[in-house]
């Protein structure tokens, strides 16, 4: 079984959101202070010995979070129609939008964990 490389970013925003079509106190507007772990892996690493440059996976991660940083998720698209701003929703947002900004055929981020608390974690993650 081939072996793989594994790098892992934090990032950390606060924002406000109220989930539509929940029956509870998170249908009322509240907010969280969010950490965002994103992990990247590849079973390569380039000519300088990275499997990718952290400043780059980080300024990709920094423009999503200066899109929600102290802002009402539900007015920002995708979560004003499209999508619920759940945990889980906002998990698969920074995968997907990670994946689309990485040029890199030999790396890919794989799993984006979203803490809405300490206690509290949605993970999406992909094969």
């Amino acid at each position: 079984m081939p072996g793989f490389f594994e790098v892992m970013i934090e990032r950390n925003f606060s924002s406000a959101h109220q989930l539509r079509g929940y029956k509870g106190k998170c249908e009322n507007l509240h907010g969280h202070n969010y950490k965002i772990e994103i992990f990247a892996q590849g079973e390569e690493l380039n000519n300088i010995g990275l499997l990718i440059d952290f400043g780059d996976l980080k300024s990709a991660a920094d423009e999503i979070v200066k899109y929600l940083d102290h802002r009402n998720l539900n007015e920002l698209p995708p979560f004003d129609e499209e999508l619920n701003p759940s945990a889980e929703n906002l998990a698969r947002y920074f995968h997907e939008y990670l994946n689309s900004r990485i040029t890199d055929e030999r790396v890919r981020v794989y799993k984006v964990r979203c803490y809405e608390t300490p206690t509290s974690v949605a993970t999406y993650q992909s094969e």
